[in-house]
């Protein structure tokens, strides 16, 4: 097994790799939570390991506890904007991954102006998940739970847990310089 180190560099491991660096790393609140943080993956042959990067996923924004923007995209020149995930078919998309290509890139391209939204999608709360209390957002429409466990000061490991789905999913948040509110 890779040491600690080695997985966070590489920034890919097998699933269980990845729960056991996830079960070292410590709890955060929900204090340490607000801001926002860019997002990238961190690979465990998931079926969507690579798909937000794909899309120009950019990240999460939490304001407080009742308000998260959950995702979070960068249009082609920059531009962040908050997407509904309620419209996104995760269990589809988990299932059936869309092929990395030009034409899907285009597609969502074309459709992401119906998916985007300004409303708060998502909540955090303090949950229990694999022996640890830590700070876990709940999506508003989507049986979904992210939670997350710090790396360093300004890095989190996070899991999406999906109900149905039999492995979750890695991401790695980095706090953005103007990030703390």
């Amino acid at each position: 097994m890779n040491t600690f180190n080695e997985i966070i560099k590489k920034g890919q491991a097998t699933t269980e790799e990845a729960f056991s660096l996830f079960d070292q790393l410590k709890a955060v609140d929900l204090d340490y939570m607000i801001g926002k943080w860019q997002g990238s993956g961190f690979h465990t042959n998931h079926p969507m390991d690579g798909m937000l990067e794909f899309f120009d996923w950019h990240g999460k924004e939490f304001i407080d506890a009742d308000n998260v923007h959950p995702l979070i995209f960068a249009d082609s020149n920059g531009y962040c904007f908050k997407v509904n995930p309620g419209l996104i078919p995760m269990k589809f998309a988990v299932n059936f991954p869309l092929p990395k290509n030009a034409i899907t890139k285009l597609l969502f391209t074309l459709i992401n102006p119906l998916l985007r939204t300004r409303k708060s999608k998502a909540r955090i709360r303090m949950m229990e998940y694999r022996g640890k209390i830590s700070a876990t957002m709940i999506y508003d429409s989507l049986p979904i739970l992210d939670i997350f466990r710090k790396i360093d000061e300004d890095t989190l490991l996070g899991v999406m847990d999906l109900k149905g789905s039999p492995q979750p999913f890695f991401f790695v948040l980095k706090r953005e310089k103007d990030g703390n509110q």
